[in-house]
C-alpha cells in the first residue's frame, strides 16, 4: 500500500527476468550490459536494457527482496521524490560504471567488456539513506557478542548480492558513490536530477492505478505512529518483525521463569489501554504519583523517528528510566 513504484520495480523486471531465463533465452543478448558495444558502437539503448533487467535469477531474487525492504522510502518521501532519487542515482551510477572500468583498466590492466545486468546500481545506492536515516534497534545477541538488529537481514542480503558476481563490486561501488552524491547537501544534485511535476502527474494518472494496492481492512490495527502513513507502514512490517520478536519473547520467558525478569505489564499497563475509561477510573491520585523523570529529547526524537507518538515515547522512557532499548522493546510489544 502507498508504494506503487516499488511494486512496479518488484514485479516488472522480475517477470521479464524469469521469462528471459525460461522461455526467451535467445533474447538475453539484448539485455546484456555490454560496455564495449556502448563505447565503440554507441549502442546507448543497452544502458537502459542492461541496467534494468537481471539475467541471473540469483541477482533477481536478492534485488527484489532489497527493493521490498526499501519500499519504506517511497512511503516516507512520496513516489515523486523516491522516483527522483532512483532516476538521479541511475544516471550517476551509469557514469561511475564507465569511470571505474577505465580506472581499473588503467591501474590493474584488466579489460572489462561487460558487467552484470540489472537494476543494481540504484539498489546499492539505497543503502546510503538506509544507513543514515533508519534507526538501529538491537533485537538480540548471538553468543553474547554479536548484535542482531532490525537492519541485519538487509545488510546480509546486500552482502549476498555483492558476492554473486565477479565484477559486481564495480556496480556496488558506483551505486554507493552515486547515493552519497545525490544525498549530499553540498553538491545539490537532487535539485538538478529530479522528475518534473508534470511527468509525475502523467505517471500518477496512468501507471499508479495499475500498481496501486488497496489499504488492508481485515487486519488489526497495530501501529501507533504519528501519521497515517507510518501506521500503514507498521502494519506492512508486522510480519517481518514477528520473526525476530518471537526469538526475543522466547528468551524473556526463559528469564522470567528464572526470576530475573521484571514483569512490565504488572508495573504499568499497555499504552494502548491508557486512555481506556476503566483505567481512568482506577487512576491513582496526584498525591500518590511520583514526580516525572527528566527525559532526553534526543531519545524522544529517535523513538518518534521509528513511528511512535511523542506522548507514548515520553511515558515509555520515564517508565524505563531513560533506557532506550527497554523503551523501544516495550513499545514494539505493546
Amino acid at each position: 500500500d502507498k508504494a506503487p513504484l516499488s511494486k512496479s520495480l518488484l514485479l516488472v523486471p522480475s517477470a521479464i527476468s524469469i521469462l528471459l531465463t525460461l522461455l526467451f533465452q535467445h533474447y538475453q543478448k539484448f539485455f546484456a550490459y555490454n560496455l564495449q558495444a556502448i563505447k565503440e558502437d554507441f549502442q546507448i539503448w543497452r544502458l537502459v536494457c542492461g541496467r534494468t533487467v537481471c539475467l541471473d535469477l540469483k541477482d533477481t531474487f536478492c534485488s527484489s527482496l532489497l527493493i521490498y525492504n526499501f519500499r519504506i522510502f517511497e512511503r516516507r518521501y512520496g513516489s515523486r521524490k523516491f522516483s527522483s532519487f532512483l532516476l538521479g542515482v541511475w544516471m550517476l551510477s551509469a557514469l561511475f560504471d564507465l569511470l571505474l572500468v577505465e580506472i581499473t583498466q588503467y591501474i590493474f590492466g584488466i579489460t572489462i567488456n561487460s558487467l552484470p545486468s540489472g537494476f543494481l546500481g540504484p539498489v546499492f545506492a539505497l543503502f546510503v539513506p538506509f544507513y543514515s536515516s533508519i534507526p538501529r534497534v538491537q533485537v538480540t545477541q548471538v553468543l553474547g557478542h554479536f548484535s542482531i538488529t532490525n537492519k541485519t537481514l538487509v545488510y546480509i542480503l546486500g552482502l549476498q548480492l555483492l558476492t554473486s558476481g565477479s565484477y559486481i563490486w564495480i556496480l556496488a561501488l558506483s551505486g554507493l558513490v552515486s547515493g552519497i552524491c545525490y544525498n549530499s547537501s553540498i553538491l545539490k544534485v537532487h535539485r538538478i536530477l529530479c522528475v518534473p511535476s508534470w511527468v509525475a502527474k502523467i505517471f500518477s494518472w496512468t501507471l499508479e492505478p495499475i500498481f496501486s494496492s488497496a489499504e488492508p481492512t481485515n487486519e488489526v490495527r497495530v501501529g501507533m505512529g504519528a501519521t497515517v502513513d507510518i501506521q500503514r507502514q507498521q502494519r506492512m512490517e508486522l510480519l517481518d518483525r514477528q520473526i525476530m520478536m518471537s526469538q526475543v519473547a522466547q528468551m524473556r520467558r526463559q528469564r522470567q521463569q528464572q526470576g530475573g525478569m521484571i514483569n512490565w505489564n504488572r508495573l504499568f499497563p499497555p499504552l494502548r489501554h491508557r486512555h481506556n475509561a476503566n483505567y481512568q477510573d482506577h487512576r491513582p491520585s496526584e498525591q500518590d504519583t511520583p514526580p516525572p523523570t527528566e527525559v532526553s529529547e534526543e531519545q524522544v526524537a529517535r523513538l518518534m523517528e521509528m513511528g511512535f507518538s511523542r506522548g507514548d515515547a515520553l511515558e515509555a522512557l520515564r517508565a524505563s528510566n531513560n533506557d532506550l532499548n527497554v523503551a523501544t522493546n516495550f513499545l514494539l510489544q505493546h
